[in-house]
């Protein structure tokens, strides 16, 4: 836990060189931008806090009437830092043999988006959003990255929208977990909410006041590509969407059709009750879904849990929230999700840990429990889960902690943040902590703790 410790409050280190070039191409940016600065707030809307479910299912297009350009951006400096497991199939694998594999390091990062917005008369944009970052793991040499989040080309005319290109197309009304995320598939529930990549695809909408519907190809470039090669979001997918409002009410209905994953179908409510509550429901049934399999035969010296195109399955969410004038906010989410292991999987794995563990020393049997990590890689572990967060947003401040727990094994995760929004500046403060009995898969995972700070500067 030291290290944990040491890492959330450890400084924040790049090179002199890199933080000079990138502040530089940080105030061209700015001076090009010019009065579009006062815009720059537009970053600071994804660390914003969950409001309603149905505000969070619209995609990220937004059609201007009127012409011209905006540009904007964030430099943002981050420190991340976890605690490693001393229990768990990859400590015991460590313990057999020391040099198996080192502690994943710390690390230090320095990210620069820049986001453009260019319009056209008759409802033509264009928008783009890059991200430039260097990640400097503790101990090693800095790695520097670059690409566009999103880039796509759109029109709007009448009632009609087409886009192409990569762009952010996030569906569904729950917060720990969406069902009908089929687009996009986002990691929920991250320490730092930062711009999601997004995916390659063309989109036709036809929307009006209270209806709208949506029909997306993702991934075209992947058509032909083997199974192995597009698993989860990176599989070429038709997919679409309707939505409706009748009064106080959200409907929407899903419908997925996959390139190797079959077809799948979905419908979602959010339901507003007076003016404090609102309560809402997902769920999706899928014809086959990718999963962890474990090959009965694998090659020797080679991984045997890999992903295979398994059968049918449900996932299915329910959840409400309560908000009070004083801006103290009840969030409650119960869900199930079948594409994760089942119960029985799970105790084959641990009866194979043990066996693994408790035979002689060997280089083989240490790699083998260094591998039985691999399902604990997944998006979701148990197929059950209970979600509470409770977040306070007074003035310039947001205060949120939450629980994930899995009544199967009495797992639970826990999670506090803090944040301070100023005009320009945004700073976040996040711990994460697994918790529960020894044999819970939360209790087993490499990194149980983790910890992080960051400063973001918009303009």
């Amino acid at each position: 836990m030291s290290r944990s410790r040491h890492s959330a409050a450890g400084s924040m280190r790049c090179q002199p060189a890199t933080l000079a070039w990138l502040m530089l191409v940080a105030s061209a940016a700015a001076s090009t931008a010019g009065s579009a600065a006062a815009i720059a707030g537009t970053g600071a809307a994804a660390d914003a806090d969950f409001t309603a479910p149905a505000a969070a299912s619209a995609d990220s297009s937004a059609y201007s009437p009127g012409g011209g350009a905006a540009l904007s951006g964030e430099l943002r400096l981050r420190r991340d830092g976890h605690g490693d497991n001393r229990q768990g199939p990859l400590a015991d694998a460590q313990r057999a043999l020391p040099a198996l594999a080192a502690p994943a390091p710390d690390s230090s990062q320095l990210e620069l988006g820049l986001r453009g917005h260019w319009a056209w008369q008759p409802g033509l944009q264009l928008q783009s959003d890059a991200l430039l970052w260097q990640s400097r793991p503790d101990g090693q040499a800095a790695l520097n990255h670059a690409r566009f989040n999103e880039l796509q080309l759109s029109a709007e005319q009448g009632g009609w929208a087409v886009s192409a290109g990569k762009k952010v197309v996030a569906w569904d009304v729950g917060y720990g977990f969406r069902p009908n995320d089929v687009v996009q598939q986002e990691t929920r529930r991250t320490l730092l909410n930062t711009p999601l990549e997004g995916r390659p695809l063309l989109q036709l909408e036809q929307f009006s006041t209270d209806r709208a519907a949506t029909l997306v190809w993702v991934n075209p470039q992947r058509l032909q590509a083997l199974a192995a090669d597009s698993r989860g979001a990176d599989e070429s997918a038709l997919a679409g969407r309707g939505y409706w409002r009748d009064g106080a009410s959200d409907w929407f209905g899903f419908a997925r059709v996959g390139r190797h994953s079959g077809a799948s179908l979905g419908l979602a409510t959010a339901q507003v009750v007076g003016e404090a509550l609102e309560w809402h429901a997902s769920a999706r049934l899928l014809q086959r879904h990718d999963g962890w399999q474990q090959a009965a035969t694998a090659a020797r010296g080679s991984n045997p849990w890999q992903q295979a195109t398994l059968g049918g399955t449900g996932q299915w969410l329910v959840g409400g929230q309560w908000t009070s004038d004083s801006q103290h906010s009840l969030l409650l989410e119960w869900w199930h999700d079948g594409s994760t292991p089942s119960a029985g999987q799970w105790r084959d794995w641990q009866a194979r840990n043990q066996a693994l563990a408790s035979a002689p020393i060997a280089q083989s049997s240490a790699g083998q429990l260094a591998w039985q990590t691999t399902p604990l890689a997944g998006p979701g572990l148990q197929r059950d889960n209970l979600y509470l967060r409770w977040s306070w947003q007074p003035e310039r401040w947001t205060l949120a902690a939450d629980a994930l727990l899995h009544p199967a094994d009495r797992g639970v995760l826990l999670s506090a943040s803090l944040q301070w929004q100023g005009e320009r500046w945004r700073l976040n403060a996040a711990l994460r902590q697994s918790a529960g009995p020894a044999r819970a898969l939360l209790r087993q995972l490499p990194q149980p703790r983790s910890a992080l700070l960051a400063a973001t500067l918009a303009f």
